[in-house]
């Protein structure tokens, strides 16, 4: 039976990428060892670590003000790391409450320093994008989450700021096409667009850094992992390599225009049908719907167990939403073939026919 991968994360790979990366276990290109075992400081690693920062630069389209680090956590290190990194304990960050992502972050960076909430979507169950943000002009940094796995939100616009943004992208990054030198920082984690789980990109433009006085551990210094060109102890080799494949892959496949083309090829096709299907409800503001996982409920909630065994007979699976909220989630990353979609869309008008 063919399946149909919705996962939310870890997700789908582009086949090439998981043939690619299957051969290299058993040899990695041709030397007669797996990738598995060779050393991080060998020159065939070295080589893998160089290339992918550079094609994460360029499909980024930044110049030498701007490092890119490939690093162990992944972005719930990220919300403990960034406010280590930027955030004074008499200083003020402001974030944007948009989700379970944001309310994370928020919480960690209170660790750190005050925290001002910019923006919150609470009050509506995170189903919506507030188009207001108080910034208090003294915010060292702005921070927000630019889209929202769990609750299906995406900020389509870049918020027009004079502060400085970090932005954790983990679940559109590489999606679209972006003014990402608006940034001065990114963080993303791999297991959704560009990889494996195992391993956290992060960029970082040079002149936020070293502006807090706290001392901060070795490890957690972006500035020595910067120094040590993302070696500064053992990286997660494999999953290294395994976004290498994938940053290939978008640059073959034609880079990140193209992946927004299909983005929102797949998202009008499902939100469509959702739409036309009353059986069906989209819990989401039509303007701040994702593009990546797009969140829908049956009206009758009894029937949500049996669409979920219809969806497990043809082979679709990740369909159940996060725990948190309930419902049904579609996650559509870059890999995800149209067809796949379709099936889908098929599908909910077949329960549609026979239970609505």
């Amino acid at each position: 039976m063919q399946k149909h991968n919705f996962n939310s994360g870890p997700s789908i790979l582009p086949q090439t990428v998981i043939e690619q990366a299957a051969a290299a276990i058993k040899d990695f290109n041709g030397i007669g060892l797996s990738i598995l075992e060779i050393g991080h400081r060998t020159k065939w690693f070295m080589d893998i670590m160089e290339e992918a920062r550079h094609l994460v630069k360029q499909l980024m389209n930044l110049d030498d003000n701007y490092e890119v680090l490939f690093l162990h956590g992944g972005a719930s290190t990220q919300f403990m790391q960034v406010p280590y990194n930027l955030l004074d304990q008499n200083k003020t960050a402001a974030y944007c409450n948009n989700g379970i992502w944001g309310s994370k972050g928020i919480k960690e960076a209170k660790l750190f320093g005050n925290v001002h909430v910019a923006s919150s979507s609470a009050d509506k169950n995170h189903s919506y994008i507030p188009k207001e943000l108080s910034i208090p002009g003294h915010a060292v940094y702005l921070h927000y989450t630019t889209n929202n796995t769990v609750e299906g939100t995406q900020w389509h616009h870049i918020p027009a700021t004079d502060t400085p943004l970090v932005s954790d992208m983990s679940s559109d990054i590489f999606s679209r096409d972006l003014d990402f030198k608006k940034f001065s920082l990114i963080y993303a984690g791999a297991q959704k667009n560009m990889g494996a789980a195992g391993v956290n990109l992060v960029v970082v433009k040079k002149d936020i850094l070293g502006k807090v006085n706290r001392p901060i551990p070795t490890i957690l210094d972006y500035r020595q992992h910067i120094a040590s060109d993302s070696l500064l102890n053992t990286p997660p080799v494999f999953a290294v390599y395994v976004s290498l494949l994938t940053l290939r892959w978008i640059i073959s496949e034609g880079g990140l225009n193209v992946m927004a083309q299909r983005s929102t090829e797949r998202a009008r096709l499902l939100y469509s049908t959702l739409e036309n299907l009353p059986l069906y409800t989209l819990p989401v503001a039509t303007e701040d719907r994702s593009e990546m996982n797009i969140v829908f409920i049956i009206k009758d909630a009894s029937l949500e167990k049996l669409f979920l065994q219809e969806c497990e007979t043809h082979g679709m699976v990740g369909v159940k939403g996060h725990r948190s909220v309930g419902g049904l989630r579609v996650s559509m990353y870059n890999a995800l073939p149209l067809s796949s979609v379709q099936a889908f869309c098929d599908l909910l008008k077949d329960f549609s026919e026979k239970h609505g």
